[in-house]
C-alpha cells in the first residue's frame, strides 16, 4: 500500500459543516512514523532514519526526514533493491535510479465535537483465531490491506450472523494522541444494516476511554465511506496523495555513503 506523498490541507471554504475540530496537531502529518516511534517501536524494522513494520503486519513505513542524506541508503538498508517504499513529497528530488510509482488520491478526516463513540453490545474483540474470517471478509469486501497479524496494531471488532463474520473494525496507525480507524467492512449481503456505523463508534468508544482521538485515511474515491464517516462525526484534515516510489534494481544506480 502506498503511504502519503504529498498534501493539501483542508482549507476554511471548504465545504463541510461548522463543526469544531480539535486544535490542530502536526503528528498527523506523519502519522506512520509517529507510530512506528512511539506506540508500534515494539513492532517497527529498522533504525533511527527509516522503518516499517514486518511485512505481514502492515504495508506502512517512513523516515524521519527526507532531507538526511543517509535517508536513502537507510532505505535501501531496510527494504532492499528493487523494492517499493513510500514516497516523498513531489519536491523532493529522487536520486538516480529510483523511480516514482502512479499516486492516487485519498483523504486525512479527524474526529469533530460531533463524534460520540458508544459500545456495541454484539460487538466481538477479534484476534489471532478470528485471522482467517477477517482476511475472507477483507478480500471481499476490499476495505484496504489487512495482513495475517494485523491484528497486533490494536483492537478489532466484529460482528456475527449464524456464527459467521459478517462485519469488522479496528485500529491501525497510532500516532502520538491518535488512533486511526481502520479495516472497516461489511459482507455486500449484510450491507444498509449500519453495522458499519455501529463498529466504528464501538472504536471510537475505546479510542476515547484511553484519552486518545480518533482520526481516519480513506480513498479519495470512495465517497460513500467519506459520507457516512461525516455523518459521524469526522471531518476532513486535509486531501493528500497516496504513493510509492521504487529503488534501484542494484547497488550501483543507488547513491551508497558508506
Amino acid at each position: 500500500m502506498s503511504i502519503i506523498d504529498t498534501d493539501r490541507r483542508a482549507q476554511d471554504g471548504d465545504p463541510g459543516s461548522p463543526d469544531v475540530v480539535p486544535q490542530d496537531d502536526p503528528v498527523l502529518d506523519d502519522p506512520a512514523w509517529s507510530a512506528l516511534t512511539g506506540a508500534h517501536a515494539h513492532l517497527a524494522e529498522g533504525g533511527d532514519l527509516a522503518r516499517r513494520y514486518p511485512a505481514d503486519v502492515s504495508p506502512f513505513a517512513a523516515v524521519r526526514t527526507w532531507d538526511d542524506p543517509g535517508v536513502w541508503d537507510a532505505v535501501v538498508d531496510l527494504v532492499g533493491y528493487g523494492a517499493e517504499f513510500p514516497a516523498p513529497p513531489d519536491s523532493v528530488q529522487l536520486p538516480p535510479g529510483w523511480e516514482r510509482r502512479e499516486p492516487f488520491s485519498g483523504v486525512q478526516l479527524v474526529e469533530t465535537d460531533r463524534l460520540h463513540g458508544r459500545p456495541d453490545d454484539e460487538a466481538v474483540v477479534l484476534g489471532a483465531a478470528d485471522v482467517p474470517e477477517m482476511l475472507d471478509l477483507v478480500a471481499r469486501a476490499q476495505p484496504g490491506p489487512f495482513l495475517p497479524r494485523t491484528y497486533l496494531l490494536g483492537r478489532y471488532v466484529g460482528i456475527r450472523r449464524d456464527g459467521r463474520l459478517v462485519a469488522m473494525a479496528g485500529e491501525r496507525l497510532s500516532p502520538a494522541g491518535w488512533t486511526e480507524i481502520s479495516a472497516v467492512a461489511t459482507d455486500e449481503r449484510y450491507r444498509g444494516q449500519g453495522l458499519a456505523s455501529r463498529l466504528v463508534l464501538d472504536v471510537v468508544h475505546h479510542v476515547h476511554e484511553r484519552g486518545a482521538r480518533a482520526m481516519m485515511h480513506a480513498s479519495a474515491g470512495n465517497t460513500s465511506a467519506i459520507r457516512l464517516y461525516e455523518s459521524l462525526g469526522f471531518r476532513l484534515r486535509r486531501r493528500l496523495t497516496f504513493g510509492t516510489v521504487r529503488t534501484p534494481e542494484s547497488r550501483g544506480a543507488t547513491p551508497v555513503s558508506g
